[in-house]
């Protein structure tokens, strides 16, 4: 059970900023101690950001995730990658992000970069604030590498990277982490045509070593690479079997589908906290104080204030600053300006 009624939180990731943006366009330019200097500046601008705007949970707004040395895929050994899209110009899409050939064994010495962000988060950010890491699953991580002869199918690459993130939950555990997403957005784009009971599987299998050690959350979404979807955006084929998942939140996105399916709240926090999306992230309108608190009170509707919290739809990496900044800081002020009309908490 959540233990502060209406948390305000994030996803993980938050916008570069502006010169960060440059710098990853010319890295060459750059030595190892100029990176880590980089990383560090951006780290406490996304802190800044998340703190002056009153968030209950901040994470390092994922800085480091980067394409140079700090890309998940760079930490895995046994692939080709693939710099060069098969579509670099025209609207936006997922066929302009790059796929990654399978050479050999799928191995991940060094884990996956996520303790050594954490340890850096820790140390960056002010005292009293919950922190949140948060890990990609193995079926969301397989979705850009090219099956082979060994691997033969995306559920064979899923297999071989499962061990690998469950050994870096452990470890973001052992370093103090007490609150970790696990980050599988591809099982909610394709629950429609895949087994959801197959993806709960999957899923479990990854958490087995830290269920009950960590507070765990999962988000489901519909895709967002330059906000855009990629799957069918209902919720039903998910449940319920989702239900099952091994977590103690679930995060929906919500709001860029005008709160469709709202009642799923009721299902779900009869035996898990919500963390609801409240802001829509694929969306330059700006949701005021006021449309804030109106769209807490309809959660209400369907879930105990004990059971839910309140966040962005998805990560925050594809809107621009500004507007992130914004968005956050009205959804801090709604959320609570309707937990005083509710008498949860005092003005």
């Amino acid at each position: 059970m959540n233990t502060h009624p209406f948390r305000t939180t994030v996803v993980g990731s938050y916008p570069f900023p502006a010169w960060l943006e440059f710098a990853c366009q010319h890295l060459d330019r750059f030595g190892d101690a100029d990176r880590e200097e980089l990383i560090e500046d951006a780290v406490r601008i996304a802190l800044q950001d998340q703190v002056e705007a009153g968030l209950d949970v901040i994470t390092d707004g994922e800085q480091t995730r980067l394409d140079f040395n700090l890309s998940f895929y760079g930490f895995i050994e046994g692939i080709e990658l693939e710099s060069i899209p098969p579509r670099r110009f025209g609207p936006p899409a997922h066929d302009q992000r790059g796929k990654h050939r399978v050479r050999s064994e799928l191995r991940a010495p060094r884990g996956l970069g996520t303790v050594e962000d954490f340890k850096r988060l820790k140390r960056l950010a002010p005292p009293n604030k919950v922190l949140k890491a948060s890990v990609p699953g193995p079926y969301t991580l397989s979705g850009r590498l090219v099956p082979n002869e060994h691997y033969r199918d995306r559920f064979a690459l899923t297999e071989a990277l499962l061990p690998i993130v469950r050994g870096e939950l452990l470890a973001l555990v052992s370093a103090g982490c007490s609150e970790i997403t696990v980050d599988e957005p591809s099982m909610s784009c394709y629950a429609h045509r895949e087994d959801p009971r197959r993806f709960v599987d999957i899923f479990n299998r990854t958490v087995e070593a830290v269920a009950g050690k960590c507070r765990l959350s999962t988000h489901l979404c519909f895709g967002n690479y330059k906000a855009r979807a990629v799957g069918p955006r209902q919720y039903a084929p998910m449940f319920p079997a989702f239900l099952d998942l091994h977590v103690d939140e679930i995060h929906l996105e919500m709001a860029s589908r005008e709160f469709s399916e709202l009642e799923l709240l009721s299902l779900i926090s009869k035996s898990k906290d919500v963390a609801v999306g409240i802001i829509d992230v694929k969306s330059y309108y700006i949701e005021t104080v006021e449309d804030i608190a109106r769209r807490v009170h309809a959660c209400l509707q369907y879930a105990p204030a004990e059971r839910l919290s309140f966040a962005p739809d998805c990560g925050l990496s594809q809107t621009a600053r500004w507007a992130a900044k914004q968005k956050l800081r009205n959804m801090v002020l709604g959320v609570h300006k309707a937990a005083v009309e509710i008498g949860l908490r005092r003005t």
